[in-house]
């Protein structure tokens, strides 16, 4: 049977020369639960640690709806604050664009406003990926652009993406940028498969974006499986995962990781063990058979 070619080891943004790991952490719980800086420092440590150097946050992540906006970033400043040499072993990014209530604002007054916040919270200089969190349809992509050239060129930003856009909004903003995007993120997972056949991998393989993953595991669905497609993803991913002496996570993680689009799935727990856990997916090999099995269980029918 033949295997699919392991992913590498590094990735780079675009043509910045910044080098990312092929498995990510994902920030969005971390001022939860009380958390102690000294707490999320331990995470930190835990995800560098096992290799994994792309950090991901946004300013929205612990907004409870009234209030705590950018208590995640404000929590990863406070980390690097303490412990400053930490900045030079990972690759920041961070996203912006979410304005409650808004709900979105990618005007330029928004924008640049957006971007500084970000940059106290985090108390850096700069951020090496910078990301629209979501689209404002009410921005036209020029001025965005313009706004986003302009952030790069005052070296506020080294790298640009965007996250949860259509195929045609990345391309109009792709269209209007000087520094162009360098990532995507949009939701993938063996329970969400849309973008392998939508257009959205196929352009981000055209335009040599990196497509992050958010929510790989399918917001925990994959670990409590309800319906019965979502039995049979979690029964076909257990059937690799028990062959291979990985977790289901882990199994999860490395079938993205197996696209030829080189899809960087983001480690949501907030859980040092997982973390680590969750790097072992780079060691992981599938075979055609194996991975499109659980791509049929996913479709929930046959291939024609």
């Amino acid at each position: 049977m033949s295997l699919i070619s392991q992913p590498p080891v590094h990735r780079l943004l675009g043509a910045s020369g910044i080098a990312i790991s092929p498995i990510a952490w994902g920030m969005w719980r971390l001022a939860e639960d009380g958390r102690t800086v000294a707490e999320a420092a331990r995470l930190v440590h835990a995800a560098l640690d096992a290799g994994i150097t792309l950090l991901d946050t946004a300013d929205i992540y612990g907004f409870d709806g009234s209030n705590g906006f950018g208590d995640a970033e404000s929590m990863l400043g406070s980390v690097l604050k303490a412990e400053p040499a930490l900045r030079n072993r990972m690759v920041l990014a961070t996203k912006g664009g979410i304005r409650p209530p808004l709900p979105y604002d990618q005007g330029d007054a928004y924008l640049v406003e957006a971007i500084d916040a970000s940059l106290r919270r985090l108390n850096v200089d700069t951020v090496d990926l910078w990301q629209i969190h979501r689209p404002d349809i009410l921005a036209h992509p020029q001025e965005v652009a313009r706004t986003l050239d302009d952030a790069v060129a005052a070296g506020k930003i080294r790298t640009l993406g965007v996250s949860n856009f259509t195929v045609h909004q990345v391309a109009a903003l792709q269209q209007f940028l000087g520094h162009k995007l360098v990532a995507t993120q949009p939701e993938i997972s063996p329970l969400r498969i849309s973008c392998f056949e939508n257009g959205e991998l196929d352009q981000a393989m055209m335009l040599g974006l990196i497509p992050l993953a958010w929510s790989p595991l399918g917001g925990g669905q994959l670990a409590s499986p309800a319906t019965q497609r979502e039995k049979d993803v979690a029964a076909a991913l257990d059937a690799f995962a028990a062959d291979q002496g990985v977790s289901l996570a882990v199994a999860a993680y490395s079938w993205l990781m197996a696209h030829p689009a080189g899809i960087v799935p983001i480690i949501g727990s907030q859980q040092a063990a997982r973390i680590a856990e969750g790097a072992r997916a780079r060691e992981v090999r599938w075979t055609r058979e194996q991975w499109y099995a659980v791509f049929v269980a996913a479709r929930g029918e046959r291939l024609p």
